[in-house]
Formats: C-alpha cells, structure tokens, sequence
C-alpha cells in the first residue's frame, strides 16, 4: 500500500485549516474565540509536521537539508501567529503579511527545493 498520497492529502489538508484558522483569528482576536483558535491551529500544526516528517521519511530526505529547515522555520511561524495576535492584536496588518511571506517561502522550497 502506498503510504505518501495520505500523507501528502493530510499535509494540504492540515495547511488550509491551519491557515483558515489564523486569519480567522487575524480578522477576529476576540478573547473568547481564543480558545478555540488556538486548539484547532495547535492540533492542524502537529498534524502538518507529522505528516511533513513521514513524506520525508518516504521519500529518503535527510533531516539537514537546507530547504528542510527552511520549511521547518515557516512552519514554525505560522503556528505561532495564531497566538500572537490574540497578544498584539494591534500588529494584525504586520503578521497577516508575515503569514503570507511564510505560506509563500514554504511552497517555494518545496517546489524549488534549492539546495544551500
């Protein structure tokens, strides 16, 4: 049985919810919307690392490849912004283009996958 298809589908998967939820909340830090938000993009931002390791894993990818880490940081400031705007709501303009700037690097290295 092929396993990356699944994967691939709960890596795309987990990226819309993930990002659905942080302009949501971008559009809304409303305290009590906290809660929620924040489970919802926690859980979609494991899933999405999970999911991220097994393709490499699939795939024979090593870990310390340049393009690897690079997705690792934009993946790890993405989950991160849900939280931070409920904190800075006033900085919403400024971390809704930093999710736009991590979105678009992230797809940029997996498609380029430049090797530095």
């Amino acid at each position: 049985m092929e396993r990356l298809p699944y994967y691939q589908l709960l890596h795309i998967l987990s990226l819309i919810v993930l990002t659905a939820h942080t302009y949501m909340a971008f559009a809304n830090p409303a305290p009590e919307n906290r809660r929620q938000t924040m489970i919802i993009t926690g859980i979609a931002a494991l899933l999405m690392f999970i999911s991220g390791f097994g393709m490499l894993t699939i795939n024979k990818i090593p870990f310390m490849t340049g393009w690897v880490i690079v997705k690792l940081v934009c993946w790890l400031g993405l989950a991160s912004l849900a939280g931070i705007v409920y904190r800075k709501a006033h900085l919403r303009g400024l971390l809704s283009y930093i999710a736009l700037a991590c979105i678009a690097v992230a797809v940029t290295m997996v498609y380029f996958r430049p090797s530095f």
